[in-house]
């Protein structure tokens, strides 16, 4: 696939933002932006089921998370955020807890989510019900925010400040396959490596851990689920996509950082975690 330089897309991305007048939802959010100690990112560090925590994106960002999680349903017309249909609220939107923040804290930073810091933050989007229908508004609504989004057109992926990447209901796999421009990409599963299917669509393969590993951190990590392990991890890598286990142990303690210090050494790309602070403390302590 073509890729934009990575300079090119922070200068086209900064004029863009520049360029955009701000509706009255987005001046909220950017009062909660800017100011205070900026942590330095965690190239790892995904926030699982972020929108549960008091204050969803934005404690994720205060730890230097540089991916977080979404759950959404399509409610008359509108997506909102929630992890079961019986906690729906109207007022917990996708746009208002996620879209419109990362809008003013990119535009604040001019042009990405950490100042000074370009890679993209992936936004993984994870559709409960109706994907077909909620990937149609999910798509409409992310053309209002195109600016700051990583972007395919005709073939082409242009790098930018939020990466979404659309999980849950497989039935949006089709009306995304069938686009020539895209705001969003594709989370692939296991079946999908070694596919037609490329980075350019499906940038991330993530999987349930207990599928395939019976070890839960827990004495010795089996010589042959280790080796199965890294071979997953390097095939994913080879075909030039990013890797994420989910359901792995998440309880504080030694066998979670057996895991986690595994799944490091394998070259696993993101560490799903509800405890953010946990996941902070590991990784600067492992970069350290």
């Amino acid at each position: 696939m073509a890729l934009t330089t990575r300079r090119r897309a922070v200068a086209t991305l900064t004029a863009a933002l520049a360029g955009v007048v701000a509706a009255p939802a987005y001046a909220g959010a950017a009062s909660r932006t800017g100011g205070g100690h900026t942590p330095r990112p965690l190239r790892q560090a995904h926030a699982h089921n972020d929108y549960l925590h008091p204050r969803p994106l934005f404690d994720a960002l205060a730890h230097g998370f540089t991916s977080v999680e979404a759950d959404i349903f399509l409610v008359d017309g509108e997506l909102l955020v929630a992890h079961e249909a019986t906690e729906l609220d109207p007022a917990r939107t996708l746009a208002s807890l996620y879209l419109d923040p990362l809008f003013a804290r990119v535009r604040a930073n001019h042009g990405s989510v950490y100042r000074g810091h370009h890679r993209p933050v992936q936004l993984l989007i994870d559709i409960k019900t109706d994907g077909a229908a909620a990937y149609a508004e999910l798509h409409r609504q992310l053309a209002r925010y195109r600016p700051m989004l990583t972007t395919y057109a005709h073939g082409s992926v242009r790098p930018g400040a939020i990466t979404p990447v659309i999980s849950g209901d497989r039935a949006a796999r089709a009306p995304m396959e069938a686009q020539r421009v895209r705001y969003a990409f594709y989370d692939g599963r296991l079946d999908d490596l070694g596919t037609a299917a490329p980075a350019s669509f499906i940038p991330l393969i993530s999987t349930n851990w207990t599928q395939s590993f019976t070890w839960q951190g827990v004495g010795p990590f089996p010589a042959a689920e280790r080796a199965e392990l890294r071979r997953i991890a390097d095939t994913t890598h080879a075909h030039g996509q990013r890797l994420r286990f989910w359901a792995t142990p998440d309880t504080p303690g030694p066998a979670r950082d057996a895991v986690w210090t595994e799944l490091l050494a394998a070259g696993v790309d993101h560490l799903n975690t509800d405890d953010l602070a946990g996941l902070e403390r590991f990784l600067r302590a492992a970069r350290s």
